[in-house]
C-alpha cells in the first residue's frame, strides 16, 4: 500500500530498525545476566559441595584417629593384638586368667569399640576382620555385636579384604552379605591393624558411616542451592545422592564427568545439557559431583527474562505506535482510494475520491477523479453510440422479419402436413418453429432451462428427420434451471455433433447433455458416440480455442470458439468449454463451465428423447 510513499517506508524503515535493535539488546543482556545467574548458582552448589567435602574429611579424621588411640595404650594394643589372633573362646579365657591374676578389669578391644560407636553418631558398624583367624567381628549400635567366619574356601571375604583399599568406598558386598546389611546407604574406610610389638599385619579396621548424616553437612545451604549433589568413590559408586535416585549403583554421568577438571572450569556452558560442578579428594578417593539441570538454571533466571520481556515488548509497543499515528491518516485516505476504485471496478463511474491535498494521495486521488471524467465522455461519445447503433439495426431486423407471420405462416403449413397424413413432417414444423421463436423473442433474461429447451427441439428435429437413428437425453439438476447463462453456450455444441459427429447410416447415435453443479459452478457436459476427433485434430482445435486473429477464424470451429470467447469475456479466464476424444470413432465430451446465479433446489430430474 504504502510500497511507493517515501515518507512512510522511512517511518517504517525506523520503526524496524528499533524493534529489531531492541530486541538485539535486550538478547544479549538476557544471555549475560543469565550467565552470570548461572555461574551464582553453580557457585552456591560448590559452597554446599565444598561442605560435604569438610564433612567427610572429619569423618575420615574420626577413622584415622581410632587406630593411634589404641596404639597408645599398650593394654588395649596387647587385647586386640590376642583378639585377633586366637578364636573367641581363647580372647575369653585370656581375659578371665588376666582379671583372675590382677584382680582389675583392663581396658579391652570390645568397650573401646563399643565406646567408639557411642562417641560418633555418624558411625554406622565397625568391622574388625582377623587374617589370622579369617573371622570378621562387626560392632554395631545398641551393643550389637556378631562374630562371622569367612574362611576362604567358603567365602570370598579374605580375597576382598585383602584387595581393600585406603579409599573411600562403598562397603564390600561381600562383607556387607556376610554381616547381613547390604541395601543400606553407608559408605566405608579401612584401615590396617598391626601389631605393635612386631609390626605384622593382623587384619583390618573397616569403619561404616551412615549417608544419610551427610545432609547435615547441608543443613545451613537447603535453601541456597539447586541442583544434586553426589558423592562417588574412586569406581563411580554413588555413596551419597540428594536426590535419591542412583544409591548404590554407578553414576550415569561418570564419563562426562572426566572433562571436568574442577568447580571454575564448568562454567556456565551445559556439558550435554547439563551443568557440571566436580570437586575431587586425593586423599581420600572419593569425588564431591554436582548437577544442575537447565530447568533448574532457568528457574534462576526466570525473574530476570520477563522483566526484561516486559521491558522490551513496551519499548517495542512505542517503537511501533509513535510511528503508526504518523501513518493512520496516510492509511485511512488509502483504503478509501481503495474502496473507490472497486466500486468504479464493478461499474460505478459515477463515484469521486474528492481529496485534493498536495501530498502523493491527492495527487494520486486528483488523477483518479480526472481519469473517470475522461472516461465518462469517451462512453458518451463512442460506447453509447455503438449500443445505439446496434439496436437500430437490430430493430430494422426485427421489422424485415415479422416474427408473427413466420409463426403464423408455418402453423398453417404443419396444419396442412398433419392434414395430409405427415405427421413427421408436421412434428418437424412445430419444432423448428419454436426453436425460430426462442431464436428470436427477446427476453430479460435467459436461463438454463430456455437454453436446454432450445437444445431439446433442436435435437427433436434431427431425431425426426433420421428417423429414429438419433436418441438424446437430458439430465439436470433442477437447482440449476433457473440459473442465468449466456445465450447459444450449449445449443452450438450439440449442433456441431450433428454438423461433424453423427454417423447417419448407424443405428445407434445418441448424445447426452449433463447439468450439475460442481464446487459453486455451473457443468455442462455433452457427450455423444459419434465420430470422435483424430489426435491431430484435436490437439489444433484445442489451439484454435485460445486464438483470436484472423488465421483461426478460418479455421473453422466458430460456434465453439465462439463460445469460448464470451465465457472468458464475461466470467474470466478460468472460465470456458475443453474438448476431449478418445480418437477416431470413440465419441467426444465437451464440458463448458460458467458460475451459478439460480435458485437453491436439490434433486435430478431427466428430459429424454428417442
Amino acid at each position: 500500500m504504502f510500497k511507493n510513499n517515501l515518507f512512510t517506508k522511512t517511518i517504517l524503515l525506523f520503526s524496524f530498525i528499533t524493534i529489531v535493535t531492541i530486541i538485539a539488546f535486550s538478547y544479549f543482556m538476557f544471555v549475560s545476566m543469565s550467565q552470570s545467574a548461572v555461574r551464582r548458582e553453580l557457585d552456591n552448589q560448590k559452597a554446599a559441595m565444598s561442605a560435604i567435602d569438610r564433612y567427610i574429611g572429619l569423618r575420615l579424621e574420626n577413622a584415622d584417629s581410632i587406630m593411634p588411640d589404641i596404639y597408645r595404650n599398650d593394654a588395649l594394643s596387647l587385647d586386640l593384638s590376642h583378639f585377633l589372633l586366637y578364636p573367641y573362646p581363647d580372647y575369653v579365657r585370656y581375659r578371665l586368667d588376666l582379671y583372675t591374676q590382677t584382680g582389675i578389669d583392663s581396658a579391652n578391644a570390645k568397650t573401646h569399640m563399643e565406646n567408639v560407636l557411642e562417641t560418633q553418631p555418624d558411625i554406622r558398624m565397625l568391622v574388625l576382620y582377623s587374617s589370622e583367624q579369617q573371622m570378621l567381628y562387626a560392632y554395631g549400635r545398641n551393643a550389637e555385636f556378631k562374630a562371622v567366619p569367612v574362611n576362604a574356601s567358603q567365602s570370598y571375604v579374605p580375597d576382598a579384604m585383602a584387595l581393600e583399599s585406603a579409599n573411600v568406598s562403598k562397603p564390600n558386598a561381600w562383607v556387607s552379605r556376610a554381616l547381613g546389611s547390604s541395601g543400606e546407604t553407608m559408605y566405608s574406610v579401612t584401615r590396617p591393624i598391626n601389631d605393635k610389638q612386631s609390626f605384622k599385619n593382623l587384619g583390618q579396621l573397616t569403619v561404616w558411616f551412615d549417608s544419610t548424616g551427610l545432609w547435615n553437612a547441608l543443613t545451613a545451604y537447603e535453601q541456597e542451592f539447586k541442583g544434586d549433589i553426589f558423592v562417588l568413590d574412586a569406581n563411580g559408586q554413588v555413596l551419597f545422592d540428594t536426590s535419591d535416585q542412583y544409591y548404590g549403583g554407578k553414576f550415569p554421568y561418570a564419563e562426562r564427568l572426566k572433562s571436568v577438571y574442577d568447580v571454575s572450569s564448568s562454567g556456565p556452558s551445559p556439558e550435554g545439557g547439563l551443568y557440571l560442578n566436580k570437586l575431587a579428594s586425593t586423599s581420600g578417593g572419593y569425588t564431591v559431583a554436582g548437577i544442575l539441570s537447565p530447568a533448574e538454571a532457568a528457574e534462576s533466571y526466570e525473574h530476570l527474562r520477563n522483566t526484561i520481556v516486559t521491558i522490551g515488548a513496551v519499548c517495542i509497543l512505542f517503537a511501533i505506535l509513535v510511528p503508526s499515528l504518523f501513518i493512520f491518516s496516510f492509511a485511512k485516505r488509502t483504503n478509501r482510494i481503495i474502496r473507490l476504485t472497486q466500486r468504479v471496478k464493478h461499474g460505478d463511474l459515477q463515484t469521486r475520491i474528492h481529496d485534493r491535498k498536495e501530498d502523493e494521495l491527492g495527487q494520486i486521488a486528483g488523477s483518479f477523479d480526472d481519469m473517470l471524467d475522461e472516461l465518462n465522455l469517451y462512453i458518451d461519445r463512442v460506447y453509447k453510440a455503438d449500443i445505439k447503433q446496434k439496436h437500430t439495426e437490430l430493430a430494422a431486423l426485427q421489422a424485415r422479419v415479422n416474427p408473427h407471420f413466420l409463426y403464423n405462416t408455418l402453423e398453417v403449413i404443419r396444419m396442412r402436413a398433419v392434414s395430409q397424413g405427415a405427421r413427421d413432417v408436421g412434428e418437424m414444423i412445430y419444432s423448428l418453429s419454436m426453436l425460430f421463436k426462442s431464436f428470436v423473442q427477446q427476453k430479460e433474461r435467459h436461463t438454463m432451462k430456455d437454453e436446454l429447451e432450445a437444445c431439446r427441439l433442436y435435437l427433436e428435429l434431427f431425431r425426426i428427420r433420421y428417423k429414429d437413428r438419433l436418441a438424446y437425453d437430458i439430465q439436470v439438476d433442477p437447482e440449476l434451471l433457473n440459473a442465468e447463462v449466456p445465450r447459444l453456450c450449449v445449443q452450438p455444441i450439440v449442433e456441431n455433433y450433428i454438423v461433424h459427429g453423427i454417423r447417419s447410416r448407424d443405428e445407434d447415435n445418441r448424445i447426452v447433455i449433463f447439468v450439475d453443479l460442481e464446487q459453486g459452478d455451473i457443468a455442462v457436459r455433452v457427450r455423444d458416440n459419434g465420430r470422435g476427433i483424430p489426435s491431430e485434430k484435436l490437439c489444433d482445435l484445442r489451439n484454435m480455442l485460445y486464438r483470436t486473429d484472423g488465421e483461426a477464424a478460418a479455421e473453422g470451429g466458430f460456434g465453439l470458439r465462439s463460445i469460448h470467447e464470451r465465457l472468458r469475456l464475461l466470467y474470466g479466464p478460468e472460465y470456458g468449454i475443453e474438448v476431449h476424444s478418445g480418437g477416431a470413432g470413440q465419441g467426444t465430451l465437451v464440458e463448458m463451465r460458467c458460475p451459478n446465479s439460480g435458485e437453491e433446489e436439490r434433486h435430478v430430474q431427466s428430459v429424454s428423447g428417442g
